[in-house]
């Protein structure tokens, strides 16, 4: 799937690269974040194979309701 994104912000705390990310995209968003584990990954329901599940800090997320 490709789509064009937007930088909204990253964690708070980052001041270099390599950080979770949230990207706004058509019709929703994108999140860069931590690869999971395979434990972790396993847990998950219903993964689909073309998905994938990253770990982000609560804060990249809870800025949605600030803007």
């Amino acid at each position: 799937m490709e789509t064009r994104v937007r930088f909204m912000w990253k964690a708070r705390e980052s001041i270099t690269g390599n950080c979770p990310a949230l990207y706004e995209a058509d019709g929703g968003y994108v999140v860069q974040g931590k690869i999971l584990g395979p434990g972790t990954t396993a847990s998950l329901r219903d993964l689909g194979t073309d998905e994938t599940a990253v770990w982000v800090p609560a804060n990249v997320l809870d800025r949605i309701r600030e803007s």
